[in-house]
């Protein structure tokens, strides 16, 4: 099968888009800038007073990009306006070019998550939901049918990085669910909650956190609400990259890596067994396959790194259960060597 290029106007589009949504956001700084280090990493804050109290509000991890655009904060506000029908216009002309829009629903959810800051404080959309918007970030056309889902968003952190922030969500995602008719699904053992039920729809929203060994659920802080442990998610969400859910204007989140994705999705795979399940994996397959074939193609030294990456975690007879599966995604990968 092959891989159909988005067209050249939709993918400076949907740069330009991403551009301006880090803009918007990088213009919003009212405050100084504090570096605040942590195990050899540089985490940058703004620092503003309201009323007689100091408060500190998490920007993101130190690197070249945010500085320049935080540099940029005082000039970038006076463009906002402009901006903002910049942004209108843009996700007007990726419509046109036939990208896949975010349904009404998820596009709600993903915005009042954005807006009460979920995805700066480390949030990270994995899941189909993620990647439908590999469209942007790779170029490439996707099929609606293999985009096909019932609604359900999954939504991951790093218990350690939500501690360390020492900062919160300026609303917690509950009460974002609770406006939206979302109902708590209590666990059945502690009775903690991290799923979520729309009433309405049967739409589930998960929150989950890597786990090392045992499973179990835990607190994330900074977005005040709970996560169930999975083993291997900590591979996935490592680094995530920033991406435009194609919703109004557009909505700022953060995805995983697309190479980090694919490799993911071979070793989650053997783990569905029977039932429906066993149309989950093959639903991993599929996308891991697609996203094999396009990476091998213009990113294969990054496909390359992740999948060395998990290879040297001893995560082997796992990927090769799912590439027996697969003949041409394991001659691509064994191709990288």
């Amino acid at each position: 099968m092959e891989n159909v290029a988005q067209s050249r106007a939709a993918v400076v589009a949907y740069q330009d888009l991403l551009r301006l949504h880090l803009d918007e956001r990088a213009s919003r700084l009212i405050g100084t800038i504090e570096e605040r280090k942590r195990n050899g990493r540089t985490y940058l804050y703004e620092k503003f007073r309201i009323g007689t109290e100091m408060v500190s509000r998490y920007l993101g991890e130190e690197k070249p990009e945010l500085r320049a655009r935080l540099d940029r904060a005082e000039a970038s506000k006076a463009e906002s306006e402009n901006r903002q029908k910049q942004m209108t216009r843009l996700a007007r002309v990726l419509r046109a070019e036939g990208f896949i829009t975010t349904d009404r629903e998820t596009g709600s959810l993903l915005l009042a998550f954005s807006r009460a800051g979920v995805f700066r404080l480390g949030g990270t959309l994995v899941g189909t939901s993620a990647y439908s918007l590999y469209q942007g970030e790779l170029g490439v056309r996707m099929d609606y049918e293999e985009l096909a889902q019932t609604g359900d968003m999954d939504l991951a952190s790093f218990e350690p990085l939500s501690v360390a922030l020492e900062d919160q969500a300026d609303e917690n995602p509950d009460e974002n669910l609770k406006s939206l008719k979302f109902d708590p699904v209590p666990g059945v053992n502690d009775r903690q909650v991290w799923r979520w039920r729309q009433s309405h729809s049967e739409a589930m929203v998960e929150f989950l956190t890597p786990a090392f060994g045992d499973e179990t659920v835990k607190p994330l802080p900074a977005l005040g609400i709970s996560a169930q442990g999975l083993n291997y998610l900590n591979f996935l969400i490592a680094d995530p990259i920033q991406a435009v859910a194609l919703y109004r204007s557009g909505v700022l989140i953060q995805v995983p890596r697309p190479e980090r994705f694919a490799i993911h999705k071979l070793i989650v795979a053997v783990r569905r067994k029977g039932g429906p399940d066993q149309l989950k994996a093959r639903k991993d397959r599929a996308q891991a396959e697609f996203l094999v074939r396009v990476l091998v193609e213009d990113r294969p030294h990054e496909l390359a790194e992740a999948y060395e990456d998990a290879l040297s975690r001893g995560w082997r007879e796992r990927i090769d259960a799912s590439l027996r599966r697969m003949p041409e995604t394991a001659e691509q990968l064994a191709g990288l060597a």
